[in-house]
């Protein structure tokens, strides 16, 4: 596969490209045997995995300098990794691809990244920068149907904008400064998201209590026990649709793209066969994620990390979901399984048992229903404005970044404010 291939907008690079393994020693990692004990005792040296690349998601870290795990001798001495030095550049390959840093000490990875330890005509903070800029691209052209990679012949293909090193540090240290100050809107406009949803549920919490409401457990208002879906399945090409957390955030628009396992494999479940109007609710690591189950997925099943709420008559299922995504179901989560592990579990009898405030007749129902809808609507307008600023400022981010590796402008003249015009802190 061609350079310009996998990043064409290398071509509108004023200085001449060239493959980075020419002016950086590229490398790779790799993991010892896990079934000789030996090879994981004493540990002494930092070992980079795909379990550290939640440090590189947002990239703003450019200097990575813990592991989750360390590597012994050896280990290191019977495998084929080995030790980079300090200023090594690192990338992502596989299953996570396109996340970069430097490493801040000497350190050895796992196979699933690249690594380049720069020569003379190749400052590394540079290389970083042009790396992230072609980041989208390497998403782009990696391939696999479970874990998607970019395989080593790839890598060696990259090629990178060579200007002189002076002009290489001087295009890092304004994309450090400007990059920074685009990030710093970034977590500010997010952490304005994470207060609005926090309100949102506050408010929930508080129209439950206003309202004619009388306490009930959660049970009393279903025609079935919760029930946990399918542990550990194997996907197909074509079989029963599969629900997941991460497709609750836009269950209908997701619906066509759904993973799929085999009949065979849902049949072994069908408690969590879902039905239309089927409250689904997370209840693995993210807890409280809820969604009421459209038409077009009734059939489908469900993953271990999801429960299936089904409700008596008359029972309001959006007024459920909103309790559900509130502090009040959010608070009960908490004493039941503590807040300290991401892999929080609650189990069905701890759920069947949340206590709820719930309309004492089916008007009161729909009078409570339509005044939190309302409220989220205003709170969903308000979030996409918000997202939508969060979008427009990391676009600019990735367009500032390749305008300076391939030198459309002269860096020691901008000063790169333009790019976060009409947004204000």
């Amino acid at each position: 596969m061609s350079g310009s291939r996998i990043a064409p907008w290398l071509t509108e690079s004023r200085w001449p490209t060239v493959p980075i393994r020419l002016v950086a020693r590229l490398g790779s990692g790799h993991t010892p045997s896990r079934s000789k004990p030996e090879y994981w005792t004493d540990c002494t040296a930092r070992w980079i995995t795909l379990a550290d690349v939640w440090q590189l998601r947002s990239g703003q870290r450019n200097i990575i300098t813990e592991t989750k795990e360390m590597i012994s001798p050896l280990g290191l001495a019977n495998s084929s990794a080995v030790l980079h030095p300090p200023g090594t550049v690192i990338l992502s390959r596989t299953a996570s691809v396109g996340f970069s840093a430097i490493m801040g000490t000497e350190m050895a990875t796992s196979q699933d990244f690249a690594t380049w330890t720069c020569g003379p005509r190749l400052e590394p903070r540079y290389l970083l920068h042009a790396l992230r800029g072609m980041a989208p691209d390497l998403r782009r052209i990696a391939t696999g149907s479970t874990h998607k990679t970019i395989y080593m012949p790839d890598i060696e293909q990259l090629r990178i904008p060579l200007p002189p090193v002076d002009e290489q540090c001087r295009i890092a240290d304004f994309l450090d400064a400007e990059t920074s100050r685009i990030d710093h809107l970034v977590s500010l406009r997010t952490h304005q998201h994470t207060l609005l949803e926090n309100r949102f549920s506050v408010a929930v919490r508080e129209q439950f209590l206003a309202f004619d409401t009388t306490p009930t457990r959660l049970k009393f208002l279903l025609a079935a026990r919760p029930r946990y879906g399918v542990l550990v399945p194997k996907y197909v090409a074509s079989g029963v649709k599969f629900i997941r957390v991460n497709d609750l955030l836009n269950l209908e628009g997701r619906a066509d793209n759904l993973l799929q396992i085999s009949t065979d494999v849902s049949q072994q479940y069908p408690t969590t066969v879902v039905r239309k109007n089927d409250v689904l609710v997370s209840v693995v690591g993210t807890l409280g994620r809820a969604v009421v189950t459209p038409a077009s997925l009734s059939g489908a099943n469900v993953n271990r990390a999801i429960a299936v709420l089904r409700t008596n008559p008359g029972i309001n299922r959006n007024l459920l979901t909103s309790w559900i995504n509130s502090e009040g179901f959010q608070t009960q989560a908490v004493l039941a399984t503590g807040n300290d592990s991401a892999q929080r579990t609650l189990g069905m009898e701890d759920l069947s048992n949340f206590t709820l405030r719930w309309p004492t007749d089916k008007d009161s129902q729909t009078r409570l229903a339509t005044r939190v809808s309302e409220m989220e609507k205003e709170t969903r307008t308000l979030e996409r404005l918000l997202l939508l600023q969060i979008g427009s400022l990391k676009e600019r981010r990735q367009t500032l970044i390749t305008a300076a590796v391939t030198g459309q402008f002269d860096v020691s003249t901008a000063s790169g404010r333009n790019v976060t015009d009409g947004v204000s802190a």
